[in-house]
C-alpha cells in the first residue's frame, strides 16, 4: 500500500507498522524523517535492537535470512533496515525477498531503502509481494504550494511564527535541499523561539544563508516551461556547485534537437507521438508549452547559436562560460537574439 511521505507518519500512528516498509526516492530529508519514525514507533513496540544490512558487491543474501531468523540475547523482536544501493535486489535479492514476505512475522519487521526506482522495480514480484503485506512511500523533491506546506508544517512543529513573505523565502533559499530548509527553521526556534515573536524577511535576511541546491535537469524543465527566472537562478547556482558548462550545453543541444524533431514529427503526421520520442508523460506539458512559444525559425537559429557557442567551449578559454549559458537559455523563451554575438 503506498503511503505519500507527508502522510506517513499519521498513517504510522493510526494503523501502526507493517511487517514490510519500502520507502525509495532521491529526496534525503523525507527519506530521514519516515526512517526515524519507524525507529522510534519500534522502540514503542518492544523492537530494541536494529540490524542493518547494505547489499553492495560484497552482500550476501543469506546475512538477511540469518538475520530474520536468529534471536537476540535481549528481544524476540527483529527490526532489519536493508539498503539497496541500486534499488534493485537482483536475481538472488528478487528471489529471497519474495520468499520472505510469503511468511511474514509479527516479531520482524523489515525496513527496505533506496534511491529513486522506477515503475519496472514497482512492478516486479519481490516488490509487488512486499507491498502487498507493507507499505510503500516514494520521496519527490518538493517544489511550489508542497514545499510551502512542509515549511509551514515544520514552522509549527518548531513554535516559529514566520510571515508570508518570510515563509516564501524561506522556499526560495532552500528549494531543493530540505535538510538546509530543517536546518534554518531549527536555528530560528532557536533564536526566536521562546520569544513569541513574528518572524519577518528582514530577520531571515540577516540570519539566513541561501542554500538551494538544484540540478540541471530542473534547468532545462524550467527552460521548457519558459519560467526564465527561475531558470537563470538555477543557472548560476549550478556554477557555484562547479558545474561544468560543458554539461549544461550538452543538454541544452539535446532538447533542442528533441522541440525540432517535435516540431518536423507535428507537420509530417499532425500530431506528436510522445511515446514514440521517449517523452514520458510527466514531461509532455512542457514540451507541448515550448512548442507553442517557439517557431521552426526560432528552433533553427537556436540550434546554429547552441553550435557555435559548442565551438567556443571546445576551442577557447572563454572567461565567462555562464554568460554565454544564459544567452543560449533566453532563446527559449524565444528572445530576438540574432544579431547579438556570443563572444
Amino acid at each position: 500500500m503506498q503511503v505519500y511521505p507527508n502522510r506517513f507518519e499519521q498513517h504510522v500512528q493510526q494503523q501502526g507498522l507493517s511487517p514490510f516498509i519500502l520507502i525509495f526516492g532521491d529526496e534525503p530529508q523525507q527519506k530521514l524523517d519516515m526512517i526515524d519514525c519507524v525507529r522510534a514507533h519500534v522502540k514503542t513496540q518492544g523492537f530494541e535492537e536494529r540490524q542493518t544490512l547494505v547489499a553492495d558487491t560484497d552482500f550476501s543474501w543469506s546475512q538477511l535470512i540469518d538475520a530474520t531468523q536468529t534471536m537476540s540475547l535481549f528481544s524476540d523482536k527483529q527490526y532489519i533496515e536493508l539498503t539497496l544501493p541500486t534499488g534493485k535486489p537482483g536475481a538472488e535479492g528478487s528471489k529471497v525477498l519474495t520468499a520472505i514476505s510469503e511468511n511474514p512475522s509479527p516479531d520482524t519487521i523489515i525496513l527496505i531503502q533506496g534511491p529513486k526506482i522506477g515503475k519496472d522495480v514497482q512492478k516486479a514480484k519481490w516488490f509487488k509481494a512486499l507491498d502487498s503485506k507493507g507499505m510503500f512511500s516514494h520521496c519527490y523533491p518538493l517544489e511550489g504550494k508542497q514545499l510551502q506546506q512542509w515549511v509551514q508544517q515544520r514552522c509549527r512543529e518548531q513554535q516559529v511564527n514566520v510571515t508570508p513573505a518570510g515563509m516564501a523565502m524561506i522556499c526560495d533559499f532552500s528549494e531543493g535541499n530540505l535538510l538546509a530548509a530543517k536546518q534554518e527553521i531549527e536555528k530560528l526556534s532557536l533564536m526566536y523561539g521562546d520569544s513569541g515573536q513574528t518572524i519577518d524577511e528582514k530577520m531571515l535576511a540577516n540570519s539566513m544563508v541561501d542554500q538551494s541546491r538544484f540540478t540541471v535537469f530542473q534547468f532545462i524543465d524550467d527552460l521548457l516551461a519558459g519560467d526564465m527566472q527561475k531558470a537563470i537562478k538555477i543557472l548560476y547556482r549550478l556554477e557555484s556547485e562547479g558545474v561544468e558548462p560543458n554539461i549544461i550545453l550538452w543538454s541544452l543541444i539535446k532538447e533542442a534537437q528533441t522541440l525540432l524533431e517535435c516540431k518536423s514529427m507535428q507537420s509530417l503526421e499532425g500530431n506528436i507521438n510522445f511515446n514514440k520520442m521517449r517523452i514520458w508523460q510527466s514531461k509532455q506539458g512542457l514540451y507541448r508549452s515550448a512548442l507553442q512559444r517557439l517557431s521552426d525559425a526560432d528552433l533553427q537559429l537556436m540550434m546554429t547559436h547552441l553550435q557555435q557557442a559548442d565551438l567556443i567551449l571546445k576551442s577557447e578559454q572563454t572567461r565567462k562560460p555562464f554568460i554565454l549559458l544564459s544567452h543560449l537559455a533566453v532563446m527559449f523563451m524565444p528572445a530576438p537574439l540574432q544579431h547579438l554575438p556570443l563572444r
